[in-house]
Protein backbone atom coordinates (compact mmCIF):
# COMPACT_ATOMS: atom_id res chain seq x y z
CA UNK A 1 0.00 0.00 0.00
CA UNK A 2 1.42 3.39 -0.98
CA UNK A 3 0.39 6.40 1.08
CA UNK A 4 0.46 9.78 -0.64
CA UNK A 5 0.93 13.25 0.81
CA UNK A 6 0.23 16.26 -1.37
CA UNK A 7 3.02 18.80 -1.43
CA UNK A 8 4.50 21.72 -3.32
CA UNK A 9 7.96 21.57 -4.86
CA UNK A 10 10.20 24.13 -6.51
CA UNK A 11 12.77 22.57 -8.84
CA UNK A 12 16.09 24.37 -8.97
CA UNK A 13 16.72 23.42 -12.61
CA UNK A 14 13.32 24.58 -13.86
CA UNK A 15 12.38 27.55 -11.68
CA UNK A 16 14.01 30.74 -10.42
CA UNK A 17 13.57 29.94 -6.74
CA UNK A 18 15.98 27.51 -5.05
CA UNK A 19 15.03 24.50 -3.06
CA UNK A 20 12.50 21.76 -2.87
CA UNK A 21 10.01 23.22 -0.43
CA UNK A 22 7.05 21.17 0.70
CA UNK A 23 5.02 23.73 2.60
CA UNK A 24 2.25 21.50 3.84
CA UNK A 25 2.50 17.90 5.01
CA UNK A 26 -0.94 16.54 5.77
CA UNK A 27 -0.89 13.52 8.03
CA UNK A 28 2.46 14.40 9.59
CA UNK A 29 2.19 14.62 13.39
CA UNK A 30 3.44 17.82 14.98
CA UNK A 31 6.07 17.07 17.59
CA UNK A 32 8.03 19.74 19.39
CA UNK A 33 11.21 17.63 19.41
CA UNK A 34 10.76 16.27 15.90
CA UNK A 35 13.88 16.21 13.71
CA UNK A 36 13.66 18.54 10.74
CA UNK A 37 15.10 18.47 7.22
CA UNK A 38 15.46 20.65 4.14
CA UNK A 39 15.79 19.13 0.67
CA UNK A 40 16.88 20.86 -2.54
CA UNK A 41 16.69 19.03 -5.86
CA UNK A 42 18.73 19.55 -9.00
CA UNK A 43 18.07 17.97 -12.39
CA UNK A 44 15.54 15.86 -14.20
CA UNK A 45 12.06 14.53 -13.53
CA UNK A 46 13.57 11.30 -12.22
CA UNK A 47 15.36 13.32 -9.55
CA UNK A 48 12.21 15.25 -8.69
CA UNK A 49 10.29 12.01 -8.20
CA UNK A 50 13.20 10.46 -6.26
CA UNK A 51 12.96 13.47 -3.95
CA UNK A 52 9.24 12.84 -3.49
CA UNK A 53 10.11 9.34 -2.32
CA UNK A 54 13.04 10.50 -0.19
CA UNK A 55 10.72 12.97 1.56
CA UNK A 56 8.27 10.15 2.24
CA UNK A 57 11.07 8.01 3.63
CA UNK A 58 12.25 10.80 5.92
CA UNK A 59 8.73 11.38 7.21
CA UNK A 60 8.45 7.68 7.96
CA UNK A 61 11.62 7.98 10.00
CA UNK A 62 10.13 10.75 12.12
CA UNK A 63 11.46 13.83 10.32
CA UNK A 64 9.47 16.95 9.42
CA UNK A 65 10.23 19.05 6.35
CA UNK A 66 10.96 22.77 6.72
CA UNK A 67 11.27 25.63 4.26
CA UNK A 68 14.77 26.96 4.94
CA UNK A 69 18.20 25.55 5.72
CA UNK A 70 18.28 27.64 8.90
CA UNK A 71 15.25 25.74 10.26
CA UNK A 72 16.63 22.29 9.43
CA UNK A 73 18.63 19.79 11.47
CA UNK A 74 19.48 17.84 8.30
CA UNK A 75 20.22 19.59 4.98
CA UNK A 76 20.06 17.41 1.87
CA UNK A 77 20.89 18.00 -1.79
CA UNK A 78 19.58 15.59 -4.42
CA UNK A 79 22.08 16.07 -7.20
CA UNK A 80 22.50 15.87 -10.97
CA UNK A 81 25.76 15.19 -12.80
CA UNK A 82 24.58 15.04 -16.40
CA UNK A 83 26.40 18.35 -17.00
CA UNK A 84 29.20 20.02 -15.10
CA UNK A 85 27.14 23.17 -14.38
CA UNK A 86 24.55 21.25 -12.34
CA UNK A 87 27.29 19.43 -10.46
CA UNK A 88 29.10 22.64 -9.52
CA UNK A 89 25.88 24.21 -8.18
CA UNK A 90 25.80 21.57 -5.45
CA UNK A 91 29.31 22.26 -4.23
CA UNK A 92 28.66 26.01 -4.31
CA UNK A 93 25.57 25.44 -2.17
CA UNK A 94 27.53 23.27 0.28
CA UNK A 95 30.19 25.98 0.59
CA UNK A 96 27.55 28.68 1.14
CA UNK A 97 26.08 26.88 4.15
CA UNK A 98 29.21 25.33 5.65
CA UNK A 99 29.03 27.88 8.50
CA UNK A 100 25.85 26.21 9.75
CA UNK A 101 27.81 23.10 10.77
CA UNK A 102 28.83 24.96 13.92
CA UNK A 103 25.15 25.00 14.90
CA UNK A 104 25.02 21.21 14.83
CA UNK A 105 23.41 20.83 11.43
CA UNK A 106 24.17 17.78 9.30
CA UNK A 107 24.62 17.79 5.53
CA UNK A 108 23.91 15.03 3.02
CA UNK A 109 24.52 14.64 -0.71
CA UNK A 110 22.18 12.32 -2.59
CA UNK A 111 21.79 11.17 -6.17
CA UNK A 112 24.10 11.15 -9.17
CA UNK A 113 26.93 13.35 -7.88
CA UNK A 114 26.98 11.25 -4.70
CA UNK A 115 27.36 8.05 -6.71
CA UNK A 116 29.88 9.59 -9.10
CA UNK A 117 32.16 11.24 -6.53
CA UNK A 118 31.64 8.92 -3.56
CA UNK A 119 34.06 9.45 -0.68
CA UNK A 120 35.73 12.30 -2.60
CA UNK A 121 32.82 14.49 -1.48
CA UNK A 122 34.10 14.27 2.10
CA UNK A 123 37.46 15.63 0.91
CA UNK A 124 35.90 18.49 -1.02
CA UNK A 125 33.23 19.28 1.58
CA UNK A 126 34.39 17.86 4.93
CA UNK A 127 31.23 19.02 6.71
CA UNK A 128 29.11 16.51 4.75
CA UNK A 129 27.97 13.55 6.88
CA UNK A 130 25.91 11.49 4.44
CA UNK A 131 26.63 10.45 0.83
CA UNK A 132 23.97 8.28 -0.80
CA UNK A 133 23.78 7.34 -4.48
CA UNK A 134 20.42 6.87 -6.16
CA UNK A 135 20.97 3.11 -6.40
CA UNK A 136 21.19 3.01 -2.60
CA UNK A 137 17.97 4.78 -1.68
CA UNK A 138 16.52 1.50 -0.43
CA UNK A 139 19.12 1.68 2.35
CA UNK A 140 18.21 5.24 3.29
CA UNK A 141 16.12 4.35 6.39
CA UNK A 142 18.98 2.45 8.03
CA UNK A 143 21.42 5.19 7.02
CA UNK A 144 19.20 7.79 8.71
CA UNK A 145 19.06 5.70 11.89
CA UNK A 146 22.84 5.40 11.78
CA UNK A 147 23.21 9.15 11.23
CA UNK A 148 20.92 9.98 14.14
CA UNK A 149 22.72 7.53 16.40
CA UNK A 150 26.17 8.92 15.59
CA UNK A 151 24.95 12.48 16.00
CA UNK A 152 23.57 11.70 19.48
CA UNK A 153 26.81 9.94 20.39
CA UNK A 154 28.79 12.99 19.30
CA UNK A 155 26.70 15.23 21.57
CA UNK A 156 27.11 12.83 24.48
CA UNK A 157 30.89 12.75 24.02
CA UNK A 158 31.25 16.43 24.85
CA UNK A 159 31.24 20.01 23.65
CA UNK A 160 32.43 21.05 20.20
CA UNK A 161 36.01 22.18 19.73
CA UNK A 162 38.09 23.13 16.70
CA UNK A 163 41.09 21.73 14.90
CA UNK A 164 43.67 23.54 12.87
CA UNK A 165 41.40 23.15 9.86
CA UNK A 166 38.56 24.82 11.73
CA UNK A 167 36.52 21.62 11.85
CA UNK A 168 34.96 20.22 15.00
CA UNK A 169 37.34 18.25 17.20
CA UNK A 170 34.89 15.41 17.54
CA UNK A 171 35.10 12.69 14.93
CA UNK A 172 33.24 13.62 11.76
CA UNK A 173 30.14 11.56 11.03
CA UNK A 174 30.54 9.96 7.59
CA UNK A 175 27.98 7.52 6.26
CA UNK A 176 27.92 6.26 2.69
CA UNK A 177 25.52 4.29 0.51
CA UNK A 178 27.18 3.65 -2.84
CA UNK A 179 25.81 0.52 -4.47
CA UNK A 180 27.47 -0.46 -7.73
CA UNK A 181 25.80 -1.56 -10.98
CA UNK A 182 24.96 -4.97 -9.55
CA UNK A 183 21.94 -3.86 -7.54
CA UNK A 184 18.64 -5.38 -8.66
CA UNK A 185 16.45 -3.25 -6.42
CA UNK A 186 14.16 -0.43 -7.48
CA UNK A 187 13.43 2.41 -5.07
CA UNK A 188 9.89 1.62 -3.95
CA UNK A 189 8.52 3.12 -0.76
CA UNK A 190 5.31 2.76 1.19
CA UNK A 191 5.02 6.51 1.47
CA UNK A 192 5.44 9.04 -1.35
CA UNK A 193 5.16 12.79 -0.89
CA UNK A 194 3.79 13.97 -4.23
CA UNK A 195 4.30 17.55 -5.34
CA UNK A 196 1.09 17.92 -7.35
CA UNK A 197 -2.39 16.71 -6.33
CA UNK A 198 -3.51 16.18 -9.94
CA UNK A 199 -0.46 14.94 -11.88
CA UNK A 200 2.03 12.38 -10.59
CA UNK A 201 5.07 10.35 -11.57
CA UNK A 202 5.59 6.59 -11.46
CA UNK A 203 9.10 5.27 -12.04
CA UNK A 204 8.86 1.93 -13.86
CA UNK A 205 12.54 1.32 -14.68
CA UNK A 206 15.78 2.58 -13.16
CA UNK A 207 19.34 2.58 -14.44
CA UNK A 208 20.75 2.26 -17.94
CA UNK A 209 22.63 -0.39 -19.93
CA UNK A 210 23.18 1.63 -23.12
CA UNK A 211 26.55 3.25 -22.26
CA UNK A 212 26.38 6.16 -24.70
CA UNK A 213 29.89 7.58 -25.05
CA UNK A 214 29.05 10.96 -23.46
CA UNK A 215 26.71 9.88 -20.66
CA UNK A 216 27.33 9.32 -16.94
CA UNK A 217 23.94 7.75 -16.21
CA UNK A 218 25.04 4.08 -16.40
CA UNK A 219 27.74 4.88 -13.85
CA UNK A 220 25.54 6.91 -11.50
CA UNK A 221 22.19 5.11 -11.77
CA UNK A 222 23.31 1.50 -12.05
CA UNK A 223 22.10 -1.23 -14.37
CA UNK A 224 18.61 -1.39 -15.82
CA UNK A 225 16.08 -2.87 -13.41
CA UNK A 226 12.32 -2.81 -13.81
CA UNK A 227 9.40 -2.98 -11.42
CA UNK A 228 6.74 -5.62 -11.98
CA UNK A 229 3.80 -4.51 -14.07
CA UNK A 230 1.51 -5.45 -11.21
CA UNK A 231 3.25 -3.08 -8.78
CA UNK A 232 3.09 -0.26 -11.35
CA UNK A 233 -0.62 -0.83 -11.97
CA UNK A 234 -1.32 -1.03 -8.24
CA UNK A 235 0.30 2.37 -7.77
CA UNK A 236 -1.60 3.81 -10.73
CA UNK A 237 -4.92 2.61 -9.30
CA UNK A 238 -4.11 4.03 -5.87
CA UNK A 239 -3.28 7.38 -7.46
CA UNK A 240 -6.55 7.34 -9.38
CA UNK A 241 -8.43 6.57 -6.16
CA UNK A 242 -6.77 9.62 -4.59
CA UNK A 243 -7.98 11.89 -7.40
CA UNK A 244 -4.96 11.97 -9.71
CA UNK A 245 -5.97 12.21 -13.36
CA UNK A 246 -2.58 12.35 -15.10
CA UNK A 247 0.29 9.91 -14.69
CA UNK A 248 3.76 10.13 -16.21
CA UNK A 249 5.77 6.93 -16.43
CA UNK A 250 9.48 7.55 -15.88
CA UNK A 251 12.75 5.84 -16.70
CA UNK A 252 16.19 6.76 -17.98
CA UNK A 253 15.13 4.65 -20.96
CA UNK A 254 11.47 4.14 -20.12
CA UNK A 255 10.73 2.00 -23.18
CA UNK A 256 13.54 -0.42 -22.26
CA UNK A 257 11.14 -1.69 -19.59
CA UNK A 258 11.18 -5.45 -19.03
CA UNK A 259 8.53 -6.87 -16.71
CA UNK A 260 10.31 -9.17 -14.20
CA UNK A 261 7.17 -11.34 -14.20
CA UNK A 262 7.11 -11.46 -17.99
CA UNK A 263 3.45 -10.41 -18.12
CA UNK A 264 3.55 -7.15 -20.09
CA UNK A 265 5.71 -5.37 -22.63
CA UNK A 266 6.22 -1.64 -22.26
CA UNK A 267 3.48 -0.89 -24.80
CA UNK A 268 1.08 -3.25 -23.01
CA UNK A 269 1.86 -1.65 -19.63
CA UNK A 270 1.37 1.80 -21.15
CA UNK A 271 -2.05 0.78 -22.45
CA UNK A 272 -3.00 -0.86 -19.14
CA UNK A 273 -2.17 2.31 -17.16
CA UNK A 274 -4.22 4.29 -19.68
CA UNK A 275 -7.20 2.04 -19.01
CA UNK A 276 -7.18 2.59 -15.22
CA UNK A 277 -10.56 4.17 -14.33
CA UNK A 278 -10.21 7.85 -13.46
CA UNK A 279 -6.96 8.40 -15.38
CA UNK A 280 -7.42 10.87 -18.24
CA UNK A 281 -3.83 11.30 -19.41
CA UNK A 282 -0.73 9.10 -19.47
CA UNK A 283 2.68 10.35 -20.53
CA UNK A 284 6.06 8.61 -20.65
CA UNK A 285 9.68 9.77 -20.81
CA UNK A 286 12.42 9.31 -21.88
CA UNK A 287 12.46 6.83 -24.76
CA UNK A 288 15.54 5.38 -26.45
CA UNK A 289 15.25 4.99 -30.24
CA UNK A 290 16.85 1.53 -30.15
CA UNK A 291 13.96 0.14 -28.08
CA UNK A 292 11.19 2.21 -29.66
CA UNK A 293 8.83 -0.25 -31.33
CA UNK A 294 5.85 0.20 -33.61
CA UNK A 295 3.69 -1.30 -30.86
CA UNK A 296 4.12 1.92 -28.85
CA UNK A 297 2.60 3.93 -31.70
CA UNK A 298 -0.19 1.38 -32.02
CA UNK A 299 -0.94 1.73 -28.30
CA UNK A 300 -1.15 5.53 -28.61
CA UNK A 301 -3.56 5.10 -31.51
CA UNK A 302 -5.68 2.55 -29.64
CA UNK A 303 -5.93 4.11 -26.16
CA UNK A 304 -7.26 7.71 -26.12
CA UNK A 305 -5.87 8.45 -22.65
CA UNK A 306 -2.30 7.99 -23.88
CA UNK A 307 -0.97 11.45 -24.70
CA UNK A 308 -0.10 12.02 -28.34
CA UNK A 309 3.42 13.19 -27.55
CA UNK A 310 6.72 11.30 -27.80
CA UNK A 311 10.10 12.58 -26.67
CA UNK A 312 12.65 10.64 -28.71
CA UNK A 313 16.24 11.92 -28.28
CA UNK A 314 18.29 11.75 -31.49
CA UNK A 315 21.48 13.61 -30.33
CA UNK A 316 22.86 13.91 -33.88
CA UNK A 317 21.62 13.68 -37.47
CA UNK A 318 24.87 12.11 -38.64
CA UNK A 319 25.19 8.32 -38.65
CA UNK A 320 28.94 8.73 -38.27
CA UNK A 321 28.48 10.76 -35.10
CA UNK A 322 25.77 8.44 -33.79
CA UNK A 323 28.27 5.60 -34.10
CA UNK A 324 30.93 7.64 -32.27
CA UNK A 325 28.36 8.42 -29.57
CA UNK A 326 27.54 4.68 -29.28
CA UNK A 327 23.85 5.39 -29.76
CA UNK A 328 23.12 1.95 -31.30
CA UNK A 329 21.10 3.19 -34.30
CA UNK A 330 21.62 5.01 -37.59
CA UNK A 331 20.00 8.14 -38.98
CA UNK A 332 17.89 5.93 -41.25
CA UNK A 333 16.71 3.72 -38.37
CA UNK A 334 15.76 6.78 -36.36
CA UNK A 335 13.81 8.25 -39.27
CA UNK A 336 11.98 4.93 -39.65
CA UNK A 337 10.57 5.43 -36.16
CA UNK A 338 9.57 8.97 -37.08
CA UNK A 339 7.71 7.55 -40.08
CA UNK A 340 5.78 5.19 -37.79
CA UNK A 341 4.63 8.14 -35.69
CA UNK A 342 3.75 10.34 -38.65
CA UNK A 343 1.71 7.47 -40.10
CA UNK A 344 -0.40 7.16 -36.93
CA UNK A 345 -4.10 8.01 -37.02
CA UNK A 346 -3.57 10.55 -34.24
CA UNK A 347 -1.23 13.49 -34.81
CA UNK A 348 1.73 12.80 -32.51
CA UNK A 349 3.86 15.68 -31.29
CA UNK A 350 7.56 14.78 -31.43
CA UNK A 351 10.33 16.39 -29.38
CA UNK A 352 14.01 15.51 -29.03
CA UNK A 353 17.47 16.17 -27.53
CA UNK A 354 20.53 17.22 -29.55
CA UNK A 355 24.21 17.54 -28.63
CA UNK A 356 26.46 19.82 -30.69
CA UNK A 357 30.25 19.79 -30.68
CA UNK A 358 30.77 16.13 -29.81
CA UNK A 359 34.45 15.20 -30.41
CA UNK A 360 35.07 14.75 -34.11
CA UNK A 361 31.89 16.50 -35.30
CA UNK A 362 32.60 18.14 -38.66
CA UNK A 363 30.67 20.93 -40.31
CA UNK A 364 29.12 18.26 -42.56
CA UNK A 365 27.97 16.26 -39.51
CA UNK A 366 26.43 19.41 -38.05
CA UNK A 367 24.65 20.20 -41.34
CA UNK A 368 23.16 16.70 -41.28
CA UNK A 369 21.74 17.45 -37.83
CA UNK A 370 20.18 20.65 -39.13
CA UNK A 371 18.67 18.79 -42.08
CA UNK A 372 17.23 16.16 -39.72
CA UNK A 373 15.49 18.91 -37.74
CA UNK A 374 14.00 20.19 -41.00
CA UNK A 375 12.93 16.69 -42.09
CA UNK A 376 11.26 15.79 -38.79
CA UNK A 377 9.82 19.20 -37.85
CA UNK A 378 10.11 18.78 -34.09
CA UNK A 379 7.78 20.69 -31.80
CA UNK A 380 10.64 21.25 -29.37
CA UNK A 381 14.36 20.52 -29.13
CA UNK A 382 16.47 20.46 -25.98
CA UNK A 383 19.95 21.28 -27.28
CA UNK A 384 23.28 21.27 -25.46
CA UNK A 385 26.98 21.76 -26.08
CA UNK A 386 29.04 18.64 -25.49
CA UNK A 387 30.61 18.61 -22.04
CA UNK A 388 33.08 15.90 -21.00
CA UNK A 389 31.85 13.89 -18.00
CA UNK A 390 33.78 11.59 -15.62
CA UNK A 391 34.08 7.88 -16.44
CA UNK A 392 32.51 8.18 -19.89
CA UNK A 393 34.07 6.55 -22.99
CA UNK A 394 34.19 9.93 -24.77
CA UNK A 395 36.93 11.06 -22.37
CA UNK A 396 39.41 9.10 -24.50
CA UNK A 397 38.43 11.15 -27.58
CA UNK A 398 40.20 14.37 -28.44
CA UNK A 399 37.83 17.28 -27.84
CA UNK A 400 39.52 19.71 -30.21
CA UNK A 401 36.56 21.95 -30.99
CA UNK A 402 36.87 25.40 -29.40
CA UNK A 403 34.07 26.44 -27.06
CA UNK A 404 33.35 29.40 -29.32
CA UNK A 405 32.59 27.06 -32.22
CA UNK A 406 30.36 24.87 -30.03
CA UNK A 407 28.47 28.01 -29.00
CA UNK A 408 28.12 29.12 -32.62
CA UNK A 409 26.69 25.78 -33.67
CA UNK A 410 24.30 25.78 -30.74
CA UNK A 411 23.04 29.25 -31.66
CA UNK A 412 22.57 28.26 -35.31
CA UNK A 413 20.66 25.13 -34.31
CA UNK A 414 18.43 27.01 -31.87
CA UNK A 415 17.64 29.70 -34.43
CA UNK A 416 16.78 27.05 -37.02
CA UNK A 417 14.55 25.21 -34.57
CA UNK A 418 12.86 28.44 -33.51
CA UNK A 419 11.68 28.93 -37.09
CA UNK A 420 10.38 25.36 -37.23
CA UNK A 421 8.47 25.78 -33.98
CA UNK A 422 7.05 29.14 -35.06
CA UNK A 423 5.60 27.46 -38.15
CA UNK A 424 4.35 24.43 -36.21
CA UNK A 425 2.64 26.42 -33.48
CA UNK A 426 1.00 28.82 -35.94
CA UNK A 427 -0.99 25.88 -37.36
CA UNK A 428 -2.96 25.63 -34.10
CA UNK A 429 -4.55 29.07 -34.43
CA UNK A 430 -8.32 28.66 -34.72
CA UNK A 431 -8.36 25.12 -33.34
CA UNK A 432 -9.95 23.96 -30.08
CA UNK A 433 -7.74 22.07 -27.63
CA UNK A 434 -8.38 20.44 -24.28
CA UNK A 435 -6.00 21.54 -21.53
CA UNK A 436 -5.40 20.58 -17.95
CA UNK A 437 -5.52 23.80 -15.91
CA UNK A 438 -2.18 24.14 -14.10
CA UNK A 439 -2.17 27.57 -12.45
CA UNK A 440 -3.10 31.23 -12.71
CA UNK A 441 -0.56 33.84 -13.83
CA UNK A 442 -1.37 36.99 -11.85
CA UNK A 443 1.01 39.24 -13.78
CA UNK A 444 -0.61 38.36 -17.12
CA UNK A 445 -4.12 37.73 -15.81
CA UNK A 446 -4.09 34.42 -17.67
CA UNK A 447 -4.61 30.79 -16.82
CA UNK A 448 -1.88 28.28 -17.67
CA UNK A 449 -2.94 25.07 -19.34
CA UNK A 450 -1.16 22.08 -20.89
CA UNK A 451 -2.37 20.16 -23.92
CA UNK A 452 -2.04 16.43 -24.50
CA UNK A 453 0.75 17.37 -26.95
CA UNK A 454 2.59 18.80 -23.90
CA UNK A 455 2.29 22.35 -25.19
CA UNK A 456 1.72 25.29 -22.86
CA UNK A 457 -1.53 27.09 -23.71
CA UNK A 458 -2.11 30.31 -21.77
CA UNK A 459 -5.73 31.46 -21.85
CA UNK A 460 -8.29 33.88 -20.51
CA UNK A 461 -11.60 32.82 -18.98
CA UNK A 462 -14.79 34.65 -18.01
CA UNK A 463 -15.34 32.19 -15.15
CA UNK A 464 -12.39 30.88 -13.17
CA UNK A 465 -11.71 27.19 -13.87
CA UNK A 466 -10.53 24.87 -11.14
CA UNK A 467 -6.82 23.99 -11.11
CA UNK A 468 -6.54 20.35 -12.13
CA UNK A 469 -9.71 20.44 -14.23
CA UNK A 470 -9.89 19.98 -17.99
CA UNK A 471 -11.34 22.72 -20.19
CA UNK A 472 -11.62 23.45 -23.90
CA UNK A 473 -9.71 26.43 -25.24
CA UNK A 474 -9.82 28.13 -28.63
CA UNK A 475 -6.32 29.06 -29.79
CA UNK A 476 -6.13 32.71 -30.89
CA UNK A 477 -2.38 33.32 -31.19
CA UNK A 478 0.91 31.45 -31.20
CA UNK A 479 4.52 31.95 -30.15
CA UNK A 480 7.60 29.76 -30.67
CA UNK A 481 7.19 28.04 -27.30
CA UNK A 482 3.53 28.48 -26.35
CA UNK A 483 -0.01 29.13 -27.48
CA UNK A 484 -2.59 31.75 -26.44
CA UNK A 485 -6.34 31.32 -26.32
CA UNK A 486 -9.76 31.81 -24.78
CA UNK A 487 -11.66 29.25 -22.75
CA UNK A 488 -14.77 27.96 -24.50
CA UNK A 489 -17.76 27.71 -22.18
Amino acid sequence: MISVVNAFVVNQEEAPHPGVILNHMSGVPEQGSQKTFYLETFGCQMNVHDSEKVVGTLIQEGYRQVETVEQADLILYNTCSIRDKAEQKVFHRLADYKKLQAKGKKFGVLGCVAQQEGDKIFERAPHVSLVCGSASYTKLPEMLVQLAGKSEQGIADGALGTRDSGRAAQDLVRITGLDDRQTDKCFETEFTSRLNPHRGYITIIEGCDKFCAYCVVPFTRGKERSRTSQSVLNEARQMADLGYTEIQLLGQNVNSYRDPDGKKSFAELLAAVGEVPGIRRVRFTTSHPRDFGKDIVEAIDAVPTLCDHVHLPVQSGSTRMLDAMQRLYTREQYLERITWMKSARRKISITTDVIVGFPGETESDFEQTLSLLDDVGYDSVFSFKYSARPNTPALSLEDAMPEAEKSRRLEVLMANQRQIQTTNYRKYIGTHLEVMVEAFNDSRNQWIGRTSHNKTLNFTATAAPRVGSYVNVKVTASFPNSLLGEMVV
